[in-house]
C-alpha cells in the first residue's frame, strides 16, 4: 500500500543539454568562478536557443580576452567596447552584436552577484543602434494565399494536418512555434463556438475564437486523423511516411525542421500578420 501511494508514474526529467565549456580565463579564476559561470547558463536561461547563443558569445569574448592576456579582474568597459567594435567591423549584423553584448552583460551581472568580480564591465557599453519599422517579408496576394491552400491535398492525414496548420497560421496570427506547440486540448468549445489557445513566449497564453473555416479544417483533421482522444497530446504531429500514420511526436520542432517550415510557410505567416488582407475580409474569402 505504501509503495502504491508513493510511486508515481511521472516522466523522467530531461537534461538541459551539454554543460557549457568553461573558458580558460574563467577556470583560472578559481572553482567558484567556474561554478558561477556554469550556473548562469543552466539556472537563469530557460530557452535553449538563447542559452546556446549566449554561450557562444561568452566563449568568443573570453577567447578574445585570453589572446590579449587579460585576467578576469582586469577586464574593463574599454575591453568590452573594443570587442563589440571588432564584431561590428567584422560584418556581424546589429541584432547579432546586440545579442552578444546582452549575453556578456548578463553573465557579468551574475558574476558580480556571486562576488567573483567587483563590477560589471559591460554595464556601461552600448551596442549598435538597430530599429525596424517595416518587415522585409513580402506579403502574398489573395490569389497566392488561396493557391497555397488549394495545393494541399485533403485526402490523407498529412494533407488534413497541413491544411489545418496553415489555416491556423492564417487566421490566428500565430508564430510557427506557437502553432506547432498546440495540444489537442488547446482547441476547445466555449458555448456554441470553438476557441484556440496559443502558448506564446514567456509562458503567455493567447485565446481566441476560431474562424468558421478554420474550425471546419481543424474538425476534419481531428476526425480524419483520429487525434482527438488524448487531450494532452500534440495536435499537429509528424507523419511516418513508410506507413502513412501519425506518430506521437512532431518532427517540425527539431531546429532544422522548424527552420525549413519557417521558410516554406512564411508567406502564410505574413498574410496573418497583415490581418488576413491577402485572403479578403469577408467570411467567404476562402
Amino acid at each position: 500500500m505504501v509503495n502504491a501511494l508513493t510511486k508515481r508514474d511521472e516522466p523522467a526529467l530531461q537534461p538541459l543539454g551539454a554543460a557549457p565549456v568553461v573558458p580558460q580565463l574563467i577556470a583560472g579564476a578559481g572553482e567558484p568562478a567556474a561554478l558561477r559561470y556554469v550556473e548562469f547558463f543552466s539556472a537563469t536561461i530557460r530557452n535553449p536557443n538563447t542559452r546556446a547563443a549566449y554561450a557562444r558569445a561568452a566563449a568568443a569574448f573570453f577567447a578574445w580576452c585570453d589572446r590579449r592576456r587579460l585576467a578576469l579582474p582586469a577586464i574593463g568597459p574599454v575591453h568590452v567596447a573594443a570587442w563589440i567594435e571588432e564584431l561590428t567591423r567584422a560584418g556581424r549584423s546589429a541584432p547579432t552584436v546586440k545579442q552578444s553584448l546582452t549575453g556578456v552583460r548578463g553573465l557579468f551581472d551574475w558574476l558580480v552577484v556571486g562576488q567573483v568580480v567587483p563590477h560589471n564591465p559591460a554595464a556601461a557599453v552600448r551596442g549598435p543602434k538597430y530599429s525596424i519599422a517595416k518587415g522585409k517579408t513580402p506579403m502574398p496576394s489573395r490569389e497566392e494565399a488561396k493557391a497555397l491552400l488549394a495545393a494541399i491535398p485533403a485526402d490523407s492525414p498529412a494533407g488534413l494536418r497541413d491544411r489545418a496548420l496553415i489555416g491556423t497560421l492564417l487566421f490566428t496570427f500565430a508564430r510557427i512555434g506557437a502553432a506547432t506547440a498546440m495540444r489537442v486540448g488547446d482547441y476547445y468549445p466555449v458555448g456554441k463556438r470553438w476557441w484556440i489557445r496559443l502558448h506564446e513566449k514567456g509562458g503567455k497564453e493567447h485565446e481566441m475564437p476560431a474562424h468558421h473555416t478554420l474550425q471546419e479544417w481543424l474538425d476534419a483533421y481531428i476526425e480524419g486523423a483520429a487525434v482527438g482522444e488524448d487531450r494532452k497530446a500534440l495536435l499537429f504531429r509528424s507523419i511516418d511516411w513508410h506507413t502513412g500514420t501519425l506518430t506521437d511526436r512532431l518532427s517540425f520542432l527539431a531546429r532544422a525542421g522548424h527552420h525549413r517550415l519557417s521558410r516554406k510557410r512564411r508567406p502564410a505567416r505574413t498574410c496573418a500578420a497583415n490581418g488576413g488582407a491577402c485572403l479578403g475580409a469577408d467570411d467567404e474569402a476562402l
